[in-house]
């Protein structure tokens, strides 16, 4: 993914292609998670709008995920007409967050769904026998320097307290 800069508390885009180059998403990052369209989700995972409209209906429908903390409106401003009558179109569009980007990717049934749905499973079965995950690419970026001191602060702490536990008397 690349970033271009947003303007105020508008967010960034970042502009995802996939591997093979077949796709490519304006994604935008506000409040430290991704926001797509139900449009964009059916091009992320191969399928139609009607298929994540209804995916996501039944996420919320089933209480898996809360309305109010996952989707939200965005202005969106398009340029539409041809040459001599273009105007600038301003419309409030919906964006859903990454909990629900995730709950549609283990939902939808396609080929790209189920290599997503294979590479989060690794993440979280690391997660689990490790403690952790790490995405050593983001880590070398640029942007990446606040979450590696976060890192580095959290590793620091829990060194700290596992020596602590060591050196405690035990009892008998």
């Amino acid at each position: 993914m690349s970033r271009e800069p947003g303007a105020g508390n508008t967010g960034d885009i970042l502009l995802y292609e996939s591997q093979e180059g077949r796709l490519r998403l304006e994604v935008r990052l506000q409040d430290e998670t991704l926001w797509l369209t139900q449009q964009q989700l059916a091009e992320l995972f191969q399928t139609t709008q009607q298929n994540v409209s209804q995916h996501i209906r039944n996420i919320y429908d089933e209480g898996e995920l809360e309305p109010a903390a996952t989707h939200k409106k965005f202005l969106s401003v398009r340029r539409e007409g041809r040459r001599e009558g273009r105007r600038d179109v301003r419309r409030q569009r919906d964006f859903y967050n990454l909990d629900v980007i995730i709950s549609v990717g283990y939902r939808v049934k396609s080929a790209l769904a189920t290599r997503f749905r294979i590479w989060a499973t690794e993440r979280l079965k690391e997660y689990i026998v490790k403690g952790f995950v790490l995405d050593d690419q983001r880590l070398k970026e640029p942007d990446g320097g606040r979450y590696f001191e976060e890192l580095l602060a959290r590793s620091c702490s829990s060194r700290r307290s596992w020596k602590s536990t060591l050196s405690k008397p035990r009892a008998a």
